[in-house]
């Protein structure tokens, strides 16, 4: 009944996942190759939930 009141888990999502892309950049770009790559693994997997909850729609 009161569902507007919240965030979405699609917006919530989103918003880590932006968060991730963020955090990869600033590793690569200090030279942290093996942090990059873990956390851009981590914002793919991320992506993919996101895919996967408009897939429920």
């Amino acid at each position: 009944m009161f569902g507007f009141f919240g965030s979405s888990p699609k917006k919530k999502l989103e918003k880590e996942y932006k968060k991730k892309l963020t955090e990869s950049m600033n590793a690569q770009r200090s030279g942290d190759i093996q942090g990059y790559a873990k956390l851009n693994s981590e914002a793919d997997a991320i992506l993919q939930k996101i895919q996967a909850e408009e897939n429920k729609k």
